[in-house]
C-alpha cells in the first residue's frame, strides 16, 4: 500500500483538486524525457516534464498474484521529444517508465503511482502506441544456467574475465560502404586477423547509432578493407565515415577459450561431457574407448 503525502493526501481531501499525471521515461542510455498532461511544464523528481510534446495514458487494469498488468501510453512522433528514428533504433526498448500524481498549482505535492517498462511499440499515422509492462514481466524471464558444451558467460563479463581494454581486443573502424543490409565495408582493422571480431560487438561513435551498440557476427578480409556482418540490419542506419569501436568476440568454444585468451580456468561451459549427437552414434571400428576427454 502506498503511503500518500500529507499535504497531497490533505489536497485529495478537498472538493476541488489541481492535479495531473506526468511521466518520467528513463532510457537504457541514460537520458531522461519528461511528459506530462497538464498545459504548463511541471518539474517532477528534478526532471521538467513538457506539456509540449505529452502522452496519454491509457486505463491499467489491477490483476491479483504475479500476473503482468499491461496498460499503454499515446503520443504523437515529433522530432523534438520522442522521434520516429529514435523508436526504429530501439533507444526506448526496455525503457523504465515511471507514472507520477502531481498537484500543478504545487508540484512538489507528488506521489509515485507505478513503475512500469516499455514493450512493444506500434507507431501509425505519426501516432506511436507504446505497451507498458508491470515490474512482474521479470518473473517471465528465463534465469539459471544451460548444461551443454558452450561456454554461457558473455565475452569481456564478470564471469569470463577478459579484458576487452586491452588495445589486442579492441579495435577502431571507419566505414567505408554500406555492402548490405547486414554487411559494411570498414578501415582500419588491417592489424588484427581475420574473424578476430566475429561474434564480437561493434559500439557506434557518431552518426544515427551514435551510442548504440550491435552484434557482429562475421569479420571477413577483402582487398578493399575488411567487412562486418551484424546480426540486425544497421546498412539503412550508417553512412561512410560513420566510425564505430569493435571488441573482440568469441564462439564460446573452449579450444577458442584456451587458445585466443589463453582463459581455460574461466571457461563457464561442459566442454568434456558427451552430448546427445556423441551418445547415440552407432560405435565405429578404432573409435578411442579408453575413458579420455570426448573434447580437448
Amino acid at each position: 500500500m502506498k503511503a500518500v503525502p500529507e499535504a497531497l493526501a490533505a489536497h485529495l481531501a478537498q472538493g476541488e483538486t489541481t492535479i495531473a499525471h506526468c511521466w518520467r521515461v528513463l532510457r537504457r542510455d541514460g537520458q531522461v524525457l519528461g511528459f506530462t498532461e497538464h498545459d504548463r511544464v511541471l518539474d517532477v523528481a528534478g526532471t521538467a516534464c513538457s506539456p509540449a510534446f505529452g502522452l496519454d495514458g491509457g486505463d491499467v487494469p489491477a490483476r491479483l498474484g504475479a500476473q503482468v498488468e499491461t496498460g499503454e501510453v499515446l503520443g504523437i512522433l515529433d522530432s523534438a521529444a520522442i522521434s520516429e528514428d529514435d523508436i526504429l533504433l530501439g533507444r526506448y526498448d526496455g525503457a523504465r517508465v515511471e507514472t507520477w500524481l502531481v498537484n500543478w498549482a504545487e508540484p512538489e505535492q507528488c506521489l509515485l503511482l507505478r513503475v512500469d517498462i516499455i514493450g512493444e511499440i506500434v507507431r501509425e499515422d505519426g501516432v506511436f502506441r507504446a505497451e507498458l509492462r508491470s515490474p512482474q514481466q521479470a518473473l517471465n524471464v528465463t534465469r539459471g544456467r544451460l548444461y551443454q558444451g558452450l561456454c554461457d558467460a558473455q565475452v569481456g563479463d564478470g564471469r569470463c574475465g577478459v579484458k576487452l581494454d586491452r588495445p589486442a581486443h579492441r579495435g577502431a573502424a571507419t566505414i567505408l560502404a554500406i555492402v548490405d543490409p547486414f554487411q559494411v565495408l570498414v578501415s582500419g582493422l588491417s592489424g588484427f586477423d581475420e574473424g578476430w571480431f566475429a561474434f564480437g560487438m561493434a559500439h557506434w561513435g557518431s552518426g544515427r547509432r551514435d551510442g548504440l551498440a550491435d552484434a557482429v557476427l562475421t569479420h571477413r578480409r577483402v582487398p578493399e578493407g575488411d567487412v562486418l556482418g551484424f546480426a540486425e540490419q544497421v546498412g539503412e542506419w550508417v553512412d561512410a565515415d560513420d566510425v564505430l569501436e569493435v571488441s573482440v568476440g568469441c564462439d564460446r568454444r573452449f579450444s577458442t577459450c584456451k587458445a585466443r585468451f589463453a582463459n581455460a580456468a574461466n571457461f563457464r561451459g561442459f566442454p568434456h561431457v558427451p552430448g546427445s549427437d556423441y551418445l547415440l552414434r552407432h560405435p565405429r571400428r578404432g573409435d578411442a574407448m579408453d575413458g579420455r576427454a570426448v573434447v580437448k
